[in-house]
């Protein structure tokens, strides 16, 4: 990567932002080190072997452990005929299987297609044939999603993991929990599966691929700025840079508290298939040797505290939903936060008097931060020597351009409002296989558009005001109208509906559906219960308003603003 002075154009850039770094904050990362995320990995793996780099259920793997058992996940692919290039879908919440199955993909030469694990089989068909996947890896809960969805894909190798399958004796006993007692697990067949358990018995020998930076390490899917999910396609430059711009940030905020990033306890509440806690926790994470506490349910706030009761936490990145939740936990207000050494907010707007309280119970204040699936993604962050709350996105992160613009792509002056415009290594190659989609979003001078309004004080901090697309946003996760309008639509007694965000409490946003009725007998139980059916429970619509018609422009577009209003 260049070292640059100058904006990527040859004009000479005014980041105002600048001025409000702390002292010792480089403007720039400089040169990256390595040529791959796995190169990262292993290098870590080396450095660290010893030390522990995930835990979960009271089972701790060490870097030399995740080392060992990922090189067998890259030989049993490489075993299969896969070849580099080769994309591979992952299907897990947080459990150990996680990292090691993502490593050995990545140390196979491969592409790491992340799949939500409570995607309907809609959902996930859509993604595997888009990406092209030729093998996924997934927990046996949901597996009978994955049955039902291969039939019309590429997929050819099917591994199915078991919630204990790493976890020594004690798995033995959570398989039992979870399949009898719990009955968490579908019943499912799919012919031919691989047991990740025999994975990890095999003896084969990986053989090293050659990477480069350009090589694509991840298809994180999004909808972008439409409502049909594509694959922000981010390589090897975009994650290692994001890791390096984001680690520079956050371990001048360790040194300002005292503590030192290899001795730094991360908790990983937030689903690492998420493009937030994929780079902050796993990537930032390993490559400053720090461990992982892995969270598989963070919705169990009970079960969840009580976990986090026996450990000392230092680095907590989360979302407003959850802060909230915590925070307002009795038995969360009693533990011990005098090791937490900073807290850090993404996926969705923190709210003040949640940032308030989280600062009450635990002494810590939230660092609010901005970024995307297609920045691979951290783009702005509040400083590091921050007391309080400041109600904005931050400042651009080190070797990272923002620019307030507006639709004719013009910069505007400081406090006008505009589209949030982004240029830096972290920014996506562009859509999988979507060339007319990445052309929406990429100005000819290399920034990508976010849709996102917002405007920028004369300190360079960032406010964002409101969303320019129609997204809905639910708990840090997209939902775009387009999909659920559709889903909806397919009922055979819907004659229109429209989707809106409407707020929430609980998860920020909530997708509020309105219908025009074909058939005078549909209810908004037949509603809900068909949508049940085609979209993952985030997606699904919490509130349902029957009207007699739509708002619609002069060409019939339907005016979600009007709704909205």
């Amino acid at each position: 990567m260049t070292v640059h002075n100058l904006s990527l154009d040859g004009k000479a850039s005014n980041r105002i932002w600048l001025k409000s770094y702390p002292e010792g904050v480089p403007s720039e990362i400089g040169a990256l080190t390595v040529n791959s995320v796995a190169e990262l990995f292993e290098n870590s793996c080396k450095k660290f072997a010893s030390k522990p780099a995930f835990i979960s259920m009271g089972k701790t793997m060490t870097y030399a452990d995740i080392d060992a058992a990922s090189a067998k996940v890259a030989a049993w692919l490489q075993a299969k005929g896969l070849v580099k290039g080769d994309r591979v879908a992952v299907m897990f919440p947080n459990v150990l299987q996680y990292p090691v199955t993502v490593m050995g993909i990545l140390r196979a030469g491969m592409t790491v297609v992340n799949v939500n694990p409570l995607y309907t089989p809609r959902e996930l068909e859509h993604q595997l044939k888009d990406s092209g996947a030729k093998a996924i890896f997934v927990l046996e809960n949901f597996a009978n999603t994955v049955a039902q969805a291969i039939g019309k894909t590429d997929v050819k190798h099917v591994v199915v993991a078991a919630m204990g399958d790493l976890l020594g004796f004690k798995g033995l006993i959570v398989n039992l929990v979870v399949r009898k007692v719990k009955k968490l697990v579908p019943a499912w067949s799919i012919a031919g599966h691989t047991p990740f358990k025999s994975i990890m018995g095999g003896s084969g020998a990986f053989k090293p691929v050659t990477l480069t930076l350009d090589d694509v390490a991840f298809l994180q899917y999004t909808g972008g700025t439409t409502g049909v999910s594509k694959g922000a396609t981010l390589t090897n430059r975009n994650v290692v840079a994001n890791a390096e711009q984001s680690g520079v940030w956050l371990n001048t905020a360790y040194r300002l508290r005292g503590g030192h990033p290899d001795d730094i306890l991360y908790c990983c509440a937030l689903p690492l298939y998420h493009i937030f806690a994929l780079t902050v926790n796993m990537v930032m994470g390993m490559a400053d040797g720090a461990a992982n506490l892995l969270i598989a349910n963070p919705r169990d706030i009970p079960a969840f505290v009580k976990e986090l009761s026996q450990y000392r936490v230092n680095f907590f990145p989360g979302l407003n939903t959850l802060f909230n939740a915590l925070a307002n936990n009795p038995e969360f207000k009693k533990l011990d936060f005098s090791s937490l050494i900073l807290t850090v907010a993404g996926g969705m707007a923190c709210q003040r008097p949640v940032a308030d309280l989280w600062k009450s119970v635990t002494g810590s204040v939230i660092l609010e931060g901005y970024g995307l699936s297609e920045t691979s993604p951290i783009v702005t962050v509040n400083p590091p020597n921050a007391t309080e709350f400041s109600g904005t996105i931050g400042l651009p992160i080190p070797s990272t351009e923002v620019e307030i613009r507006d639709d004719d792509g013009n910069t505007l002056p400081i406090g006008e409002i505009g589209e949030i415009c982004i240029r830096g290594p972290q920014v996506m190659a562009g859509y999988w296989n979507r060339p007319d989609e990445t052309a929406k979003v990429m100005s000819a001078d290399g920034f990508f558009r976010s849709g996102d309004m917002a405007f920028m004080d004369e300190n360079g901090y960032v406010k964002i005001v409101d969303r320019k697309k129609d997204m809905i946003l639910v708990s840090g996760f997209n939902v775009y109208p387009n999909e659920i309008e559709e889903v909806a639509a397919s009922h055979p007694g819907v004659l229109e509906a429209a989707a809106i965000g409407v707020p929430d409490e609980h998860s920020g946003e909530a997708v509020k559906l309105f219908i025009v009725r074909k058939d005078p007998a549909l209810t908004a139980e037949d509603v809900k219960a068909h949508c049940a059916k085609q979209l993952t429970n985030y997606k699904r619509p919490k509130h349902v308003e029957f009207r007699d018609s739509l708002p619609k422009t002069n060409v019939g577009k339907i005016l979600r603003k009007d709704l909205r209003s």
